[in-house]
């Protein structure tokens, strides 16, 4: 009987995995944070169960390291936007010059909505 619901548990785990591994190539994080929680459950109840395939096991870890390693970069991409994005709005709002002794001076360019017209 435990055997079978070792069985029914890494098959299930199995499952999440793939359905992991398939949200994180299609870049559907929502989809990621969802299959935490059902994951983390399932790895709970199989830590649990004392009998097992050591092989059944083994190729689970293979998995979870696949899918980490996705993971992995999914977030060095993420920040690597949010750097880009930051970079971004500090153009905006400054500007950054040098001198003649090659001294970096910054000019921040406030928009105080005053026009000054010169002739």
């Amino acid at each position: 009987m435990k055997h079978e619901v070792f069985d029914e548990v890494i098959e299930a785990l199995d499952d999440v995995l793939d359905a992991e591994r398939s949200a994180l190539l299609n870049g559907n994080i929502d989809e990621v944070g969802r299959l935490l929680e059902r994951k983390e459950a399932l790895i709970e109840e199989l830590a649990q169960l004392e009998e097992g395939s050591a092989e059944s096991l083994q190729e689970l870890n293979s998995k979870i390291k696949r899918n980490q390693a996705l993971l992995d970069h999914a977030l060095e991409g993420i920040r690597s936007v949010s750097r880009r994005l930051a970079a971004l709005r500090r153009v905006r709002s400054s500007l950054d010059t040098y001198d003649e002794h090659g001294t970096r001076k910054t000019i921040d360019m406030s928009s105080d909505g005053v026009l000054e017209k010169r002739a």
